[in-house]
């Protein structure tokens, strides 16, 4: 039964059965897959927008938390930058299949795709991925 594994040096059961303490394993595969584009909701309820607006930048991931106690919407993705400051939600028209995805397990986030003022109301439009 010995003969039908070979334990040379080459391949995973030599990299098993090598005895060195400084093994590396190489980790799985990871891509972002890009999933929507959309705006953030609810900009102009958050208290200081205006002032955070600045230190917003294109290419800034933003992370997505599920809020389903909101009393508008079960369905509600709080967004927030990675320093945990609330910027907003993911759209309600757009939020069912996201939502979905975030209660099975799966991680998504966003990126600042561009950003404009009108007046007193910051638009910021988002990219929506999905880790895998």
């Amino acid at each position: 039964m010995g003969d039908i594994v070979k334990t040379g040096s080459a391949g995973l059961v030599g990299l098993l059965h090598s005895g060195s303490s400084e093994i590396t394993i190489p980790k799985p595969f990871e891509r972002d897959i890009f999933l929507f584009d959309t705006m953030i909701a609810g900009t102009s309820h958050i208290i200081g927008m205006e002032e955070l607006e600045p230190h917003l930048h294109i290419d800034d991931k933003l992370e997505f938390f599920r809020e389903p106690d909101n009393p508008y919407d079960p369905k509600a993705i709080v967004i927030k930058t990675v320093n945990g400051v609330k910027i907003g939600y993911v759209p309600m028209s757009d939020n069912l299949i996201f939502a979905r995805l975030m209660d099975a397990g799966k991680l998504l986030f966003g990126k600042i795709s561009w950003k404009e003022k009108e007046r007193n109301w910051v638009k910021i439009g988002i990219e929506v991925y999905l880790k895998e």
